[in-house]
C-alpha cells in the first residue's frame, strides 16, 4: 500500500474545519493505505507553549484522533516527539537547506510580519522538519491544504538535493493528496475566511463543545440586515452560513433558508437556531466519544507507546540507511 503522512499541531482542540476538511478523510486513508498520522508538538515549539499547556493539548489531540474515527489498529498514531529519529533527519536536512530558499518561504515570511518578537530559528526551518516528517517514512503522498504546498514542493527539493549530492535514488517524490475528491473548506463565524484555530475562539466550532457554548457561538456569527432584493447575490458573510448549513444540516433544511434568503424573507436568528442545533447533533457522537477516552487514561498511554513504537521500526531504517549513505557509520 502506499504511504501516507500527515500531522497536526497541538496547539488547541480539533473543530468542524479539521474533521470535514481534513480527518473524515483520513479515516477513509487508513482503509486503502498505509497510514502514519502524529501530533506535531515540536512544530509548536516555535510558539514557545508552557509544558502544561503543551502536554495538555497533545492529549487532548490524540483523544480527538480517536473520537474522529482514527483506528490505531489501521493507521499509526504517534506524538513527534517520540520518534527522535525525526529531529535527527531534520538535522541532516538543514545541512542540505540554503538560507535564501527557507528565507523566501511564504509561511516564514508572514511569521516575520505577525509577530516579528518572535523569528526564532525553528520558524525558518520549519519546511526542513515538516520535510523529516515525511520523508522518514517515504511517504509518496500527503494530505495537505493550499497553505502547506509551497511546504511540500520544498519536501521535494530536499529528497531530490539529497539524491543527487549522494548520488543515489533513496528518497521518492512525495505528492499532494486529497483522496481524489475537492477539498472541504469550511468557513469560520466571524465572516470571513476558513474556520481555524488561530482566529479566535468564536470563530471556530469545536469537536469537544458543549451544546449551550455551541448555541452562543453561532448565534453570535456575523450577518448582515437582509437581502433587499430577491435573488441578490450573498455577501461572504452571509454564504460562509449558508455553507455551514449545507455541511451540517439536512437538504431541505438548507432548501428552506436558500429560498426564505431569495424571496427577501429570511430571519437569521431562526436560521442561525436551526444551524446550532444542527451543529450539536452532528457533534454529538464525537462529544461523547471525547468524553469516554478521557476517562481511559490506560488506554490513551497504550495507544501513544504502540504508536512510537510502529513509527519508529520505520524511522530506524531510514536513519540507519540515510547514515549509510552520509558516511556517519562506526570504524
Amino acid at each position: 500500500m502506499e504511504i501516507v503522512v500527515s500531522g497536526i499541531r497541538s496547539t488547541g482542540n480539533l473543530h468542524l474545519g479539521n474533521y470535514l476538511g481534513a480527518m473524515k478523510n483520513f479515516v477513509k486513508m487508513q482503509e486503502t493505505h498505509s497510514c502514519y498520522f502524529f501530533i506535531a508538538d515540536l512544530h509548536s515549539l516555535t510558539t514557545h507553549p508552557t509544558p502544561g499547556d503543551l502536554h495538555g493539548n497533545v492529549k487532548n489531540v490524540l483523544i480527538e484522533y480517536l473520537a474522529a474515527g482514527i483506528d490505531p489498529e489501521k493507521a499509526t498514531i504517534y506524538v513527534q516527539s517520540d520518534v527522535p529519529e525525526v529531529t535527527e533527519l531534520y538535522l541532516y536536512l538543514n545541512m542540505i537547506s540554503y538560507l535564501g530558499e527557507l528565507e523566501r518561504c511564504t509561511s516564514f515570511k508572514e511569521k516575520v510580519r505577525k509577530q516579528p518578537e518572535n523569528v526564532n530559528a525553528g520558524l525558518l526551518t520549519y519546511p526542513t522538519l515538516m520535510a523529516a516528517d515525511i520523508l522518514i517514512h517515504h511517504a509518496t503522498k500527503v494530505p495537505v491544504g493550499k497553505d502547506q504546498e509551497q511546504h511540500l514542493e520544498m519536501t521535494r527539493n530536499f529528497a531530490n538535493r539529497f539524491n543527487f549530492l549522494y548520488k543515489t535514488d533513496y528518497f521518492k517524490e512525495p505528492f499532494a493528496f486529497n483522496f481524489g475528491t475537492e477539498l472541504v473548506k469550511v468557513p469560520g463565524l466571524d465572516g470571513g475566511g476558513k474556520m481555524g484555530k488561530s482566529e479566535g475562539e468564536g470563530n471556530a466550532v469545536f469537536l469537544r463543545d458543549e451544546p449551550e457554548l455551541i448555541r452562543k457561538k453561532v448565534m453570535r456569527a456575523v450577518s448582515d440586515s437582509g437581502p433587499t432584493v430577491p435573488n441578490q447575490e450573498k455577501p461572504e458573510a452571509i454564504a460562509n452560513l449558508f455553507t455551514l448549513l449545507q455541511l451540517v444540516s439536512a437538504p431541505e433544511t438548507y432548501d428552506h433558508f436558500n429560498e426564505a434568503y431569495n424571496a427577501c424573507r429570511i430571519r437569521y436568528g431562526d436560521m442561525k437556531k436551526q444551524l446550532a442545533e444542527d451543529m450539536i447533533t452532528f457533534t454529538a457522537p464525537f462529544r461523547e466519544k471525547i468524553r469516554e477516552l478521557s476517562a481511559d487514561e490506560a488506554y490513551i498511554r497504550q495507544v501513544a507507546e504502540e504508536g512510537a513504537m510502529k513509527a519508529s521500526e520505520s524511522a530506524r531504517k531510514t536513519l540507519a540507511e540515510v547514515r549509510e549513505i552520509i558516511g556517519i557509520k562506526p570504524f
